[in-house]
């Protein structure tokens, strides 16, 4: 599991909204650039569910499972590819058919199947998103720190 530390926000019964600062994760990511937030600053915003009963201020661990994470991967940075590659198979083999160059046949294929690809991910995506694997959730509120309740003698 993937996990982030934060701050509330904002609640109201259903949702929470959770303030992180950009973790190393971020930053090692080799799609920071292309996610959709604004990599400038620092801090994230963040809406879970509000399943901890949290308030706002309260400090809180956001996590995400990995195998949802690995689907996405999976669909937006392999799937592409084999259908590339099928798509340039499948226009070679269809070349002497379609009476065409094989080279030519190969690449009008493999694009038309690449560009299909992103269609199917652009289709898949809205499906993705309702389903609650795939959005953050609350792991556990953080009790506050000792050290803010020691007396120095």
């Amino acid at each position: 599991m993937i996990t982030e530390n934060g701050i509330v926000t904002r609640t109201d019964q259903k949702s929470a909204w959770i303030k992180t600062i950009r973790s190393g994760a971020c930053e090692g990511c080799s799609s920071k650039d292309s996610c959709g937030e604004n990599h400038n600053t620092k801090e994230m915003s963040v809406t879970v569910k509000n399943t901890l009963d949290v308030e706002t201020g309260d400090e809180v661990v956001i996590g995400i499972e990995t195998k949802p994470m690995m689907i996405l991967s999976f669909l937006l940075y392999v799937f592409p590819i084999i259908l590339l590659i099928l798509g340039a198979v499948i226009g070679e083999h269809l070349a002497p058919t379609l009476n065409l160059n094989k080279s030519f046949s190969a690449m009008i294929f493999g694009f038309s199947f690449f560009g299909a690809a992103f269609l199917v991910i652009r289709k898949k995506q809205s499906s993705l998103t309702q389903k609650d694997e795939f959005k953050p959730f609350l792991v556990r509120k953080k009790r506050p720190s000792d050290s803010q309740h020691c007396k120095i003698s």
